[in-house]
């Protein structure tokens, strides 16, 4: 290693050569350093962070992390990973070699993060951070082994129930709203269409096939450093058309026509989430509905298709799950239970084949409530079918990525 006086300005410089993590040799000069040490300090980090050795430190780990996840990963993800890694991970580890951090010492810092007080929920988004760092340094940069793995995950599995309206309850809502308004046809489409909040509120009069009954979902909206943000949806199959009913169309037709020839390109409701947030708890507390998120509006959708019948490829397809198993995960707790079904299409087959006059009735439970087709029962008239439904949402609670939006 070498460094250099730089006379004219008075300061220091490195050009050295060094090879990248694919093999090949490249230059590198940098200069204005203040001393000839800290030259030759960014010269050695550069060569051990470029070829991604180790030896590295964690703080110097992270910055190899972000760069190759730069292509990848949205803005709005690498500044929640970063936030918490800077928060909860370097003021521990920062300083370390990636390959001297030992499974005793995770267990130490979990200790510790644990003592703060933090919900399981945020626990496990802190280890979810730390251990795939560790994957990465292991699977691309061939760490011998992730420490992470040799112990337990911070976060207990929470049990939550998943809330969401009936139809009753959204209907009680909307009586706070004044028809025909942004809020009212914002909260509309949400409740009609399964909707992620983002996807609402980009929509724009290009998105919609007004002939055909048709949305299309292609991008969603967010605001990041005071600036509002358009970009591709959550996944590829977020990027989705769906059917609407006529009568919404017609509420978002009729509101489109009052917004003086808004645009073509232009999101019909420029909004941002605090604004629909703080709407949603306004109406909740002037009409007496229970209180839900924004989200949970679209769980509310999924509780509606699911009581009317809908199968869950059809839930899938409608709100853009990448796989069924997201879709089975999240809502398959509140399909009623097909064993009995199952049973009673067997005892009929069998009865036919075997031509016996025995009265099925004879072979069923005698509480016939549990013989009710459910694409027949009546969701408006029973209220308490809220509570017999509602079930475990593993995913709101760690699964695939945590709370599936």
């Amino acid at each position: 290693m070498a460094a250099y006086k730089d006379e004219e300005r008075g300061t220091w410089y490195v050009s050295f050569y060094y090879e990248d993590w694919t093999g090949a040799k490249k230059r590198k000069v940098k200069r204005g350093f203040r001393t000839k040490k800290e030259a030759l300090n960014f010269e050695m980090e550069y060569k051990r962070t470029a070829k991604a050795d180790m030896d590295m430190t964690m703080e110097e780990f992270v910055e190899v992390y972000f760069r190759d996840k730069s292509q990848t990963l949205k803005d709005r993800s690498i500044k929640n990973k970063r936030d918490t890694m800077n928060a909860q991970l370097l003021p521990y580890f920062k300083d370390r070699p990636m390959n001297s951090i030992t499974p005793a010492e995770i267990i130490q810092w979990q200790n510790t993060i644990i003592e703060k007080g933090y919900s399981d929920d945020y626990l496990k988004t802190i280890q979810n951070q730390m251990t795939a760092l560790f994957n990465h340094a292991k699977n691309i940069y061939n760490l011998a082994d992730n420490p992470c793995d040799k112990v337990k995950r911070m976060g207990k599995t929470s049990k939550k129930k998943m809330k969401f309206w009936t139809i009753e309850e959204y209907r009680q809502f909307m009586t706070g709203i004044e028809p025909g308004s942004k809020y009212y046809v914002l909260f509309e489409l949400l409740f009609w269409t399964g909707a992620r909040e983002g996807e609402a509120l980009s929509i724009t009069p290009a998105d919609i096939d007004f002939e055909r009954n048709l949305l299309h979902i292609n991008k969603t909206y967010y605001r990041m450093h005071g600036e509002d943000v358009i970009t591709s949806p959550k996944t590829e199959e977020s990027n989705r058309t769906i059917s609407i009913p006529e009568f919404l169309k017609k509420e978002i037709r009729d509101y489109i026509s009052r917004l003086y020839e808004l645009p073509e390109d232009e999101r019909i409701f420029p909004m941002v989430h605090e604004a629909v947030q703080h709407k949603l708890k306004q109406v909740v507390q002037k009409t007496g509905v229970k209180k839900i998120r924004v989200h949970d509006i679209r769980h509310s959708h999924a509780a509606f298709l699911i009581n009317k019948g809908v199968q869950p490829l059809m839930i899938k397809e409608r709100f853009g799950h990448t796989d069924i198993r997201i879709t089975l995960n999240t809502y398959g707790h509140l399909y009623p239970d097909q064993q009995k079904v199952v049973a009673d299409m067997l005892d009929d087959e069998n009865i036919k084949s075997s031509g016996s006059t025995n009265n099925r009735s004879n072979v069923t439970n005698e509480d016939e409530s549990t013989n009710v087709n459910p694409r027949q029962v009546d969701y408006s008239r029973d209220s308490s079918r809220e509570q017999q439904i509602i079930g475990e949402n593993s995913l709101e609670n760690g699964g695939i990525y945590g709370t599936e939006k």
